[in-house]
């Protein structure tokens, strides 16, 4: 079985840079502690200090799934809604 890679890519609007990476800080540790966490990793984009690049990779989907719906992913969306534009590419890895 392959593992779901996740690439997410936030970037905070004008005045919302440190809510954001602050948000984003908290939630990784609750994150890579959970069952189906293979990784789970913030980055900061050199270009653009208001944009972070999280790096996952989950079990499978459900693993995903579970992930989702914690009350600390519930909290990031309460906490970043409306202040941050989100991409979210999911991925296999084929080679």
């Amino acid at each position: 079985m392959q593992d779901l890679i996740v690439v997410a890519t936030l970037t905070a609007k004008p005045g919302h840079e440190a809510v954001l990476k602050a948000a984003l800080e908290r939630i990784v540790p609750l994150s890579r502690a959970e069952d189906g966490c293979i990784r789970y990793d913030l980055h900061a984009d050199l270009a653009n200090p208001a944009s972070f690049v999280m790096l996952e990779a989950w079990r499978d989907a459900d693993a995903l799934a579970r992930h989702e719906a914690t009350p600390h992913f519930h909290e990031l969306l309460k906490t970043v809604g409306g202040l941050v534009e989100v991409q979210v590419v999911k991925l296999n890895q084929l080679l």
